[in-house]
């Protein structure tokens, strides 16, 4: 069995969020921030897009719990315009309280719908999902991916996230 058949868990660093590349948002999307009863499209996305995870209820209130005003400033969602729902993609500046009290910034959950995947799309929610962590005061983050995950590995590579060794 090879590494990918295993889908191997991966876990990587940035180690300085100032330093990630930029990307505007193209012309026919937006990006927004969680607004109350989004656990719907979030659910909608990542059922659509993950492979690896079952997505059911409940996984939302598990990753995230009920706090609307920490979810209104956190997690993201590419729209695209005339979309039916809108929702395309969504990802979410997380706070890791497992490393450095909290210090450290998580990326977590970053899905895009597959008919949208290949579209370069990514690029522009991660610049904006890791400029939120920055203005937040996070300096640092991780993320945790899988080696199934090919071109996510390598779109993190390109912000600038490094395999943790332990």
């Amino acid at each position: 069995m090879s590494i990918i058949e295993e889908n191997r868990r991966v876990t990587m660093i940035c180690g300085d969020l100032d330093g990630v590349p930029e990307h505007p948002v193209p012309e026919g999307y937006t990006n927004r921030w969680y607004t109350p009863g989004d656990q719907t499209a979030w659910t909608k996305i990542q059922a659509g897009a993950d492979p690896f995870n079952s997505i059911g209820a409940g996984l939302f209130e598990r990753e995230f719990g009920d706090d609307m005003q920490v979810l209104g400033r956190r997690q993201c969602f590419l729209c695209k315009d005339g979309h039916e729902g809108g929702e395309i993609g969504t990802a979410t500046a997380w706070c890791d309280k497992k490393r450095d009290g909290g210090r450290m910034g998580l990326v977590h959950w970053v899905a895009i719908l597959p008919e949208f995947q290949g579209a370069g799309l990514s690029k522009p929610l991660m610049s904006t999902v890791c400029a939120r962590m920055r203005d937040l005061g996070h300096r640092r983050a991780r993320l945790v991916t899988s080696t199934g995950r090919i071109p996510a590995i390598n779109l993190y590579l390109y912000f600038g996230f490094l395999p943790e060794m332990r």
